[in-house]
């Protein structure tokens, strides 16, 4: 009687892959002493999937593993490989056998055979180097040997039973069709899909003309996993999947530093600059100085001495530097010292997906705290509406998990009439900072405005100002309207002029009504002095007649007085005592 196996798979026992994303989606792995179907179309990938799973146990996990090819040779397995880098010659002598089983091309099938002798073998090779991994590649090339579906059943079970009991982690690869609506189960030996305990479909098509690579984990026994396709690239590293972002995604700490936007005037329009980890897009109309606002701020973080990134999908790096310089922003001298890299897209080629890998391999290669895209709205060009709103969420969620503040352009076409931010990206929606730049059309001339259209968690001003380009930099005006209607450039300097005039005309006439006033003021003053003193005359003149008429009054009654006494007519009064 066989024992009973438990199909619990936890975290602990699956089997780490070493592919970028994949891990993410099957929460792990694959799972550990189990049997995983690979299947897919002609070039998509199967064959480098299984062999970095190999390297992954050889080098990481301290597993080594055996590769049984039966369809290509060994030699030409690792030649294929060395250009991922992984000296697959070192891993062979202990830690990696390979084992050539194709069947030959001028062989002549007389009866029935069966894999025992194979599998023999292998028991052998397994006890000899300790193998707990192990890869049967394109296994439907000798199952298709087999004319009798029964034989072809009866040796796939074999196979199954033979690598459940030595408790290997395997991976059997097989061919489904050509396109993406062709699976196993149209095959003769599609009943391996209800046989492995996990299965995962390998997709290569052309969508709109566009090559779109995608995988899917169509079931997983006893574990949970992401259902929907997820995008792949083979970079190069090997594998690199596009792990979707899951429900309980945790980003970085939430942190309320602020980072200079490199334009100081609008630094206090945001309140401060950017957050740190924020995603910015800034959009407009070509030739709004769009890259001039990304070149503004990858320099402002080279000051702080923060590793950048500028990604240009319009120019070489070279016109990059002497186009910013144009306008005093010098980046030769941070590229020079290493704290800036200016990625040219030009020189790859695939599409959205391969973009956005390409992006984020690059920026863990420099350590980029900081991103610049110019322009962002390019991947929508290579990618259909859904595979470019899936890229933009990705990309924003892992500039959020790292902690990188993300600065996005995104193109307005001014002739086709699309409504802002409806391009397929939809980045608009995402972003956390939305900075819009246009033309004003006034007097026969265009000028550059910027204005704020949304700053997730900060107030910021809600005005129009006008973006000025010079030799000593950038900067931003401050509001200038007139009868409702904001003014630029040369109607603005009129006006101003115009205003400047009238106010030096006001303060003339106000300096000639200031003398006027004042030499009224003195008159009147010398008129009071004059008056006052006429005021102290007459005051004098008037005490002195008061003290001679007193004067006279008192000299007559003395007068009176003495004439009595001389005439003796009346006796003086005796003095009171």
């Amino acid at each position: 009687m066989k024992p009973v196996r438990s199909y619990l798979v936890t975290a602990r026992s699956k089997a780490t892959t070493g592919i970028r994303g994949f891990d993410e989606i099957t929460g792990g792995g694959l799972p550990h002493g189990r049997t995983t179907l690979l299947e897919g179309g002609p070039g998509s990938g199967k064959t480098i999937f299984a062999l970095q799973f190999l390297v992954c146990g050889a080098r990481t996990c301290k597993e080594p593993g055996i590769f049984v090819a039966f369809e290509e040779t060994s030699k030409r397995i690792m030649a294929n490989a060395e250009g991922f880098g992984w000296k697959l010659a070192e891993l062979q002598r202990k830690k990696l056998f390979f084992l050539d089983a194709q069947p030959e091309p001028d062989l002549i099938q007389s009866g029935n055979f069966d894999l025992s002798g194979m599998l023999a073998g292998l028991d052998v090779q397994i006890k000899e180097m300790g193998a707990r991994r192990i890869v049967f590649d394109a296994l439907d090339i000798l199952l298709a040997l087999l004319v009798d579906p029964a034989a072809r059943r009866r040796e796939v079970y074999r196979l199954h039973e033979w690598l459940l009991a030595r408790e290997l982690t395997g991976i059997i690869t097989a061919k489904a069709g050509g396109d993406k609506s062709s699976s196993m189960r149209h095959q003769p030996f599609g009943f391996m899909q209800f046989m492995v305990d996990c299965a995962v479909i390998l997709n290569h098509s052309v969508v709109q003309g566009v090559s779109q690579r995608n995988l899917r984990v169509q079931k997983y026994r006893g574990s949970s996993f992401d259902e929907h396709e997820s995008p792949f690239l083979i970079g190069n590293n090997g594998f690199e999947v596009a792990g979707a972002r899951t429900l309980g995604h945790v980003y970085a700490t939430v942190i309320n530093e602020r980072v200079s936007s490199g334009v100081k005037r609008l630094d206090t329009m945001l309140g401060g600059g950017y957050y740190r980890g924020a995603s910015v897009l800034i959009t407009g109309f070509p030739g709004t100085a769009k890259t001039t606002l990304c070149g503004a701020f990858a320099e402002a973080a080279c000051r702080r001495n923060e590793r950048t990134m500028f990604v240009s999908f319009d120019s070489d790096f070279s016109e990059v530097i002497r186009n910013l310089a144009s306008v005093g922003i010098r980046l030769d001298r941070y590229v020079k010292s290493g704290l800036l890299r200016i990625v040219s897209v030009r020189t790859i080629t695939g599409n959205a997906e391969t973009y956005l890998l390409r992006i984020k391999t690059y920026a863990k290669e420099h350590r980029a705290r900081c991103l610049v895209i110019d322009p962002v709205s390019t991947l929508s060009s290579s990618a259909n509406e859904l595979t470019a709103h899936s890229v933009a969420e990705r990309l924003i969620d892992w500039s959020k998990s790292g902690g990188t503040t993300l600065v996005c352009t995104s193109l307005v076409d001014e002739m086709s009439g699309r409504t802002l931010g409806m391009s397929p990206l939809q980045i608009s929606t995402l972003a956390d900072t939305w900075i819009h730049l246009n033309y004003l059309a006034q007097a026969g001339e265009r000028n550059r405005g910027l204005s704020i259209i949304k700053s997730r968690g900060t107030a910021h001003s809600n005005q129009v100002r006008e973006l000025i380009l010079s030799d000593a930099g950038v900067t931003l005006t401050d509001t200038y309207t007139a009868g409702g209607e904001v003014l630029m450039g040369t109607m603005r300097w009129e006006k101003e002029s115009a205003e400047h005039s009238a106010k030096e005309e006001t303060e003339v006439a106000r300096k000639l009504k200031r003398v006027t006033l004042d030499a009224e003021e003195a008159e009147l003053e010398v008129r009071v002095k004059s008056l006052q003193t006429e005021l102290v005359a007459k005051q004098v003149e008037k005490s002195l007649l008061a003290r001679t008429t007193a004067s006279r009054v008192q000299e007559l009654s003395r007068g009176h007085t003495r004439m009595r006494e001389l005439r003796g007519a009346d006796a003086a009064k005796p003095e009171r005592k």
